[in-house]
This record gives C-alpha cells, sequence and structure tokens, in this order.
C-alpha cells in the first residue's frame, strides 16, 4: 500500500484542484444541510410546531434528493461534469439563502424540498468527477477524504452554530449558508472537464437511452446498490439527525457543549474516513465496511449511556469512527461498481434512493422515542437512537457482505471496452 504522502504529492495540478473542488462542494453541500439539524428544536419553537413535525424539514430534504442526482446525474453523462456540478452549486446556494427568510414553516418546507435538488445533485457528479480522474490506486485514499467532506461540514456547521447562533440566531445561520455559490468561480476557472466522460462523449448518445439500457442489462446491480446506501443511509443519518436533540432534550446541554462534542464527533468521522478510506485499498471494500459495522455496534453503550461529557465524547469520537469510517469507501465502491457510460448518475442515483428509503430517519426517532418516557416526564432519544444503531449497523454488514466490489477497475479501459462492444454489434 502507498503511502499518505506519496499519495498526495502523486496528483497533478489539474487532479488536485479537481479533487479540492468536489470536496469543498460536497462539505458545503453537508454544512447547509447540517444547520437545519443543528437548530431544529428552535426552529420548532419559532414556527410554532413539534421537533417531530419540524422534523419533516429534514425528511423533505432527504425525499428529493433523487431527483436532484437523477437530473444532475443525466446532465453530467450527457454535457460533461463540470458544468452541471456548477449550476448545481449555484442553485442550492441561492435556495439556502432564501431560507434565512422564510416566513412561515409551510414557506421553509417548499425551500428544504428545492434545497433537496440540490443536494442531491452534487455529490453523484462531483465523486464521478474525482474518481475519473484519479489514478486506481489513490482511489481509496481520496474517496475516503472526499467522502468525509460530509462530516467537515457538519463540523463546520457545528462551529457556525456556536459562534453565530447566540447572536444572530438560525436566520443568520442560513445567511451564510449562501457562501458556497462561491466555489463556482473556481470551478471555472481551474477545474478541467473528465477525461473519462470526454472520451465517451465522441459517440452520439442519449443519456436517456443509455440509463434506461444499463438498468436493463444491471437491474439486478441497481436493486443491491440502492438496498445498500438505504442501510448506509439509515446508519449515517440514525446515528447523527437526533443527536444534537439527544444532547439539548435528555442530557440537558447547553450551546457551548453541544457544539464542542459535535465537533468532536465529526473530527471522528474525518479519521474514520481516510483511515478505512486508505485501508480499503490494500485489504478490500467490503472487508473494510463490514470491520467498520461491527466495531460501530461495539461503540454504542459509550456512545449512549457514556456518565461524563468527556466519556460522552469519546463515545460520539468512535462512533462515528466507524460509521463514516463505512462510509469514507463508498465513492471510490460505488464508482468501480457502475456501469461505464452512466457513472454521472448511478453512483448518485443509488445513494439517493438510499436516502429517500431511509428519509424518515429523525422522525422514526423522535417519534419511536415517545415509546421510552424517562421519569422526569421527558422521552428517552438515547434508547430509540441505540435500537435502531443496532439495527442498521446489522443490516449494513448484512448487504455489503452479499455484494461484490470492482477495486481498481480502469475506467478508460472499461469506457473503451463498451464502446468497442458497441460499434462491433449490428444494428
Amino acid at each position: 500500500m502507498l503511502t499518505f504522502g506519496t499519495l498526495i504529492r502523486s496528483l497533478t495540478r489539474d487532479q488536485r484542484n479537481t479533487f479540492i473542488a468536489s470536496f469543498l462542494g460536497w462539505m458545503l453541500d453537508a454544512f447547509d444541510f447540517f444547520l437545519v439539524v443543528l437548530v431544529l428544536s428552535r426552529l420548532a419553537s419559532d414556527f410554532q410546531t413539534s421537533v417531530p413535525r419540524m422534523a419533516s424539514a429534514i425528511t423533505l430534504t432527504l425525499m428529493m434528493r433523487p431527483l436532484g442526482a437523477l437530473i444532475f446525474g443525466l446532465l453530467a453523462d450527457r454535457y460533461g461534469r463540470r458544468v452541471p456540478l456548477m449550476i448545481d452549486i449555484a442553485f442550492y446556494s441561492a435556495v439556502e439563502l432564501a431560507s434565512a427568510f422564510a416566513p412561515s414553516f409551510g414557506v421553509f418546507l417548499i425551500l428544504r424540498a428545492l434545497y433537496g435538488i440540490g443536494m442531491g445533485g452534487e455529490w453523484g457528479v462531483g465523486s464521478a468527477l474525482v474518481m475519473e480522474s484519479l489514478p486506481p490506486a489513490s482511489r481509496g485514499l481520496f474517496s475516503g477524504i472526499l467522502q468525509e467532506g460530509y462530516a467537515a461540514g457538519y463540523l463546520l456547521a457545528a462551529a457556525v452554530y456556536g459562534l453565530v447562533f447566540p447572536h444572530y440566531g438560525w436566520r443568520g445561520m442560513f445567511v451564510i449558508g449562501a457562501a458556497p455559490a462561491l466555489l463556482v468561480f473556481f470551478i471555472r476557472s481551474a477545474v478541467p472537464e473528465s477525461a473519462v466522460w470526454r472520451s465517451a462523449a465522441k459517440r452520439s448518445f442519449s443519456a436517456v437511452s443509455d440509463l434506461r439500457q444499463a438498468f436493463a442489462s444491471n437491474a439486478g446491480l441497481f436493486v443491491y446498490a440502492i438496498a445498500l446506501m438505504t442501510a448506509f443511509n439509515f446508519m449515517s443519518h440514525g446515528t447523527q439527525d437526533l443527536f444534537p436533540t439527544f444532547l439539548q432534550k435528555q442530557r440537558g446541554l447547553g450551546t457551548a457543549v453541544v457544539s464542542t462534542l459535535t465537533i468532536v464527533m465529526n473530527v471522528g468521522a474525518i479519521f474514520g474516513g481516510v483511515f478505512f478510506g486508505h485501508l480499503s485499498q490494500t485489504l478490500g471494500r467490503r472487508r473494510c465496511i463490514i470491520t467498520a459495522g461491527i466495531f460501530g455496534i461495539l461503540a454504542i453503550p459509550l456512545w449512549i449511556w457514556a456518565p461524563s461529557i468527556v466519556l460522552l465524547g469519546a463515545g460520539a469520537f468512535a462512533m462515528q469512527f466507524m460509521v463514516q469510517g463505512a462510509w469514507g469507501i463508498i465513492p471510490a465502491h460505488l464508482n468501480e461498481l457502475s456501469p461505464a457510460l452512466v457513472r454521472g448518475t448511478f453512483p448518485g442515483f443509488t445513494y439517493q434512493m438510499g436516502n429517500l428509503l431511509s428519509a424518515g430517519a429523525a422522525q422514526l426517532e423522535a417519534s419511536f422515542a415517545k415509546k421510552f418516557p424517562t421519569v422526569g416526564g421527558g422521552v428517552d432519544y438515547g434508547l430509540a437512537l441505540s435500537i435502531i444503531a443496532l439495527i442498521v449497523f446489522a443490516a449494513v454488514v448484512t448487504l455489503t457482505a452479499l455484494g461484490k466490489e470492482a477495486r481498481d477497475v480502469d475506467f478508460r479501459a472499461q469506457a473503451a471496452g463498451v464502446l468497442g462492444a458497441q460499434r462491433a454489434s449490428p444494428m
């Protein structure tokens, strides 16, 4: 296995710029999403509704992500990765800014649904652009770093929550959430188009017909990938989205402590994603995902029932080290499994379909917690989170073990082989 430093130094300037742009696009996308998570209870209070009902804003965002993945994925397969990525980032930034001025609960829900379209488009297009630009030997490491743009975004949101929320409230946080729009200028000036896409674009084709053909030929793969991503997304959202509410409502912790613990857990996520992503280049994608899932189960008691704030922080760190450790492998894993001519669509669409099917995670946990009243008259969010975490970790381990992997596949050779077969086939 090549060292971390060797792989970093091996990138050309164009490859570095492509990675930086895609990483920042995903990080800032996640930052905007987690602003809602961190102020969920305050939003409920301001809009005069309940926390479970307010959590429907998260659900709507997640439900709309497959539509965004499909729209921007098809654009990326037809017109290239670069321009659709710029359009997507500008779109979700504008919607985030509009959210800051939402006058009512209904308007806020509509804006979060629109935001879901933008969020759904970014990951698939950005990951395809990166993975097609990197040499196969470096995919594992940079897959881990890329995916942890999600955790870095949560980390940034937690920092903004601690610094901005006490002074300017949630509306001030959403104004800051429009900043990703500036990234468009960097992509336009410094990021080249995917060479893999350019070589495939020399033929005459339709992105829609390619997707239809790819699904017809690989229906089992699509279904499997969606099932796997459903378990993965439930694992992620099930251990993150209601965790700040658990800390606030059940553990009685204030803004500063919640912000600190959220930062700690996301530092763990970043380390986990990079560690397991890099390790998967040697030990294999599936083996590392299964290992992270098993250790995630073992981390549940410390994550929820730690008796002190220090140990609670250790549990949060360990939990997200494992959750995002498994996730760090996914950009490489899904792109490697993808049919060659729909790589702009397949990874993002299957990922976001998993989001759709797990979109009710926060609402489910909030409602499930009501079945476990505490002595003081509250609800036991911790018990609900721990039961659901156990179930979804087991699902991730099982589904991963049943699948396959295509580590180190050569994307250019793969695309050339498909195109050659198409030319050789009778019309």
